[in-house]
């Protein structure tokens, strides 16, 4: 039974290991993940959005203009 004991307390210092060493790392990541979200992220997400907005209120004109000249008369 201390066999087993041991190998259970083995194996649960090598799982608190790695853990204990990924927190670390994400600690030290994060901020750079950060940054990299509000440099390049962020700024590229703006741009795309107001250039779909343009094409959409573009293509919104011409549909009122397609409306307005296809529209049947009234009696």
């Amino acid at each position: 039974m201390n066999d087993f004991n041991r190998k259970v307390e083995e194996a649960s210092a090598r799982v608190s290991k790695t853990v204990a060493d990924a927190a670390e790392r994400l600690e030290k990541e994060i901020p750079e993940f950060i940054k990299y979200l509000n440099d390049e992220v962020v700024p590229a997400v703006r741009q795309h959005s107001t250039k779909a907005l343009r094409i959409a209120s573009a293509k919104l004109n011409e549909f009122a203009d397609y409306m307005e000249q296809h529209t049947p008369p009234r009696k």
